[in-house]
């Protein structure tokens, strides 16, 4: 029986003003999905890098990722991700969609129970809120 190695994502959950910034992805697997910034880990690249790379890439933000609030295993038919989630506070830059994004917007968390979102999703921004103190 052959073993699968999963491949390895990480994302980010950013706060600004009590708000989460969240993102409607734009390609399949999950087109339409509310998600978290996040993405690949390029070869050499640290799980933080890469989550560092992935939201800038993504909303154009900068954020203090230091807290890691849980890793989420995801399969997608063709194979498994691992995902690593930080959490951190936003520095800098204003939210601004890339091309694989179709909205980008901060929310409070009241809000997050009308949203459709990607797997893992909802519990990882709960993580994150008891991280921060939120």
């Amino acid at each position: 029986m052959a073993q699968h190695v999963p491949k390895l994502g990480a994302s980010a959950c950013v706060w600004h003003s009590k708000r989460v910034l969240i993102i409607q992805r734009a390609n399949p697997p999950f087109a339409g999905l509310w998600s978290l910034p996040g993405g690949h880990v390029e070869a050499g690249e640290t799980l933080l890098a890469a989550a560092h790379r992935e939201l800038f890439e993504e909303t154009g933000i900068k954020a203090d990722l230091k807290k890691l609030s849980g890793v989420y295993s995801l399969d997608l038919g063709e194979g498994t991700y691992m995902i690593a989630c930080y959490t951190g506070r936003w520095i800098s830059g204003k939210a601004v969609a890339s091309d694989d994004v179709m909205a980008i917007r901060w929310t409070l968390p009241a809000e997050l129970g009308r949203l459709a979102f990607t797997p893992n999703v909802p519990d990882a921004i709960d993580r994150s809120r008891v991280l921060l103190n939120l």
